[in-house]
């Protein structure tokens, strides 16, 4: 019996082919239907080409932090002014605030940026003194880790202002004293320290180092001093023989006294080269003109007792390097030197010793260094330089 109301429909069989063709037909309509929507672009999220370089300015993505001067992402400027902004923090606050980034800084051995961090921080100069202390006590490590020891010990004693009996700072302290070798504060700051802590093994043997390298320096000094007090000594007893000898020297910016700077060579080849004495005797730098040739020989050790002429021959044993005529030889060469201001040339007696041709009147040692010209018996060039005369 078929109930008043009630709608007799038999399902219907779909077919495979009819499936089909009833899918196709729906996303045909969709497709009509999305192409028919009113196309805009999506401009509030991050560039394709650039997601990346985007996702890397987001304070919680980026991999390291801006650089001074560059320019913020507005999300970064506002977390920066919450965290750093005077009007938003107290100078405790702020001072806090930078010390964990000078901790954080100095976690990772970014030591100069931490001691930019914990400057801030102390620039606050907020009233809280012990979180001063730390401040200047971390920058004083972050200083120790870059070998910095007076800027560490100066940081260190500012801490102890803030903290007196600061521990890390009183220790730390006494070592940067070490590395400067002040060794009599070094003991000072750990006497200081092991009222506190007497049994602190490193302070312990810091100290006793101390007091070993205190004692070796000043032996050192002792012994340096001894040293130039027979230096002096002996300057003083060159000068006394070289006046005895009756040499003359020209003195320099006009001075009546000879004094050693005199005797200092002008010419940086023989810089190092100066008068001694050994034993009793002067031993000079001599310099050798050629002035034909424009050439210099120099002799660095030149006996007072030795003759001209032995040198000549030791100089002259085999022939120059730029003498290709062989022109120079012993027995065709004349030996000269200047007179007083230059005004005059006198030849050498080559039999005497190099002492007793200084001591002639008319030598004058110049620059500490006596000088000598050759030039080539009866050359052109030898009439010419006498010439001149």
């Amino acid at each position: 019996m078929q109930r008043t109301g009630e709608v007799n429909e038999e399902k219907k069989t779909w077919t495979e082919e009819e499936r089909l063709e009833l899918a196709a037909k729906l996303d045909a309509e969709l497709d009509e239907y999305i192409n028919s929507l009113e196309k805009k672009s999506y401009t509030e999220g991050w560039p394709e080409d650039r997601w990346q370089e985007e996702m890397e300015k987001h304070p919680f993505f980026m991999k390291k932090a801006p650089e001074p001067g560059e320019e913020l992402s507005p999300l970064m400027e506002g977390l920066q002014k919450l965290k750093y902004g005077e009007d938003e923090n107290t100078p405790e606050e702020l001072a806090t605030n930078y010390k964990e980034d000078g901790n954080f800084n100095y976690k990772y051995k970014k030591y100069r940026l931490a001691i930019l961090s914990y400057t801030e921080g102390i620039r606050t100069k907020c009233k809280d003194n012990d979180l001063m202390a730390q401040l200047h006590n971390n920058r004083a490590a972050a200083h120790f880790m870059l070998q910095n020891y007076r800027s560490c010990l100066n940081d260190c004693k500012l801490a102890l202002k803030f903290k007196p009996e600061y521990p890390k700072a009183l220790s730390r302290a006494a070592t940067c004293c070490f590395h400067i070798k002040d060794y009599t504060q070094c003991i000072d700051l750990c006497e200081q320290f092991l009222n506190n802590n007497p049994n602190d093994k490193r302070i312990l043997k810091l100290r006793a180092d101390a007091v070993l390298a205190q004692k070796s320096l000043q032996r050192d000094k002792r012994k340096q001093e001894r040293t130039e007090k027979k230096l002096e000594k002996e300057e003083e007893k060159l000068l006394e023989i070289i006046l005895r000898r009756g040499i003359t020297l020209e003195l320099m910016n006009a001075k009546q006294k000879l004094e050693l700077n005199d005797l200092e060579p002008q010419l940086p080849q023989i810089a190092l080269c100066k008068v001694h004495l050994e034993g009793d005797k002067l031993v000079w730098p001599v310099m050798f003109l050629y002035p034909e040739a424009q050439q210099t020989d120099f002799v660095q050790n030149f006996h007072e007792d030795t003759l001209l002429i032995d040198q000549l021959i030791e100089m002259f044993e085999k022939p120059l390097d730029w003498d290709v005529k062989h022109r120079y030889t012993v027995n065709n060469i004349n030996i000269y030197f200047e007179g007083k201001n230059k005004c005059s040339v006198h030849t050498v007696d080559v039999q005497l010793t190099l002492g007793e041709i200084l001591r002639d009147k008319q030598f004058v040692v110049r620059g500490g260094t006596p000088a000598f010209l050759i030039l080539v018996k009866s050359s052109e060039a030898e009439e010419r330089f006498l010439a001149n005369y």
